[in-house]
Formats: structure tokens, C-alpha cells, sequence
């Protein structure tokens, strides 16, 4: 997993009329780059279903883009938590830690 710098990081989920992300353009392009390879993945186990390909070979397509897809969840939490969250509990605001709490129980429900 490729870590964000704390330089990457912009000021996080705090707007006036509501939760926003900031993230510098090299960590959205980052980002980006790296949903438009899984939904290249996801594009590929299509037509491998499509061509009646062997369940083992898809099901070892699918794990790859799964974890792929968890590559990308992890880049934004560790962002979230370096900025979002720090932020709201150096504010006071201690509900920030629920928050991240039900966020990773989504992420490790399978």
C-alpha cells in the first residue's frame, strides 16, 4: 500500500455547508488512476463470464480486483484518519472516533 505524505494532504471534510474531501491533485489522480484500472478489471471479468472462461480463472479475477478495490479504501482511510478525523478530535469533537469505528467496520464486512 503506498502511504500519503502528510504534504499530499489537504484540509479534509470540513465545509461550511457540509462534509468535503481535500485531496491534493496528486493523490486524486493517484486515486483515479487506480478506479479506472478496476473498472478495466471489472470490464475484463465481463467478458470472461461472457466467454463461459473457467469459474476458478474468474473467481481469481475477482480476488484480484477486490483487493485492488481494498488498495484503494485503505489510501482513503489512511487519509481520512491523518487529516478528517485528527482534526475533529484536536477540535474536540470526540464523535469523529464512532465515526471511524462504523467506517471500518463497513470496510471489514464481507
Amino acid at each position: 500500500m503506498e502511504n500519503i505524505e502528510p504534504q499530499e494532504l489537504e484540509e479534509c471534510c470540513h465545509e461550511h455547508d457540509g462534509r468535503k474531501s481535500h485531496h491534493s491533485e496528486k493523490t486524486k489522480k493517484n486515486l483515479v488512476t487506480r478506479l479506472n484500472r478496476i473498472e478495466g478489471q471489472i470490464r475484463g471479468i465481463k467478458g470472461l463470464i461472457e466467454k463461459d472462461t473457467y469459474c476458478d480463472d474468474v473467481i481469481t479475477q475477482i480476488a484480484a480486483t477486490t483487493a485492488a478495490l481494498n488498495g484503494v479504501a485503505k489510501l482513503l482511510l489512511e487519509a481520512h484518519m491523518k487529516s478528517c478525523i485528527l482534526e475533529r478530535v484536536q477540535d474536540g469533537d470526540h464523535e469523529a472516533i464512532d465515526e471511524l469505528l462504523v467506517t471500518i467496520q463497513k470496510l471489514m464486512k464481507k
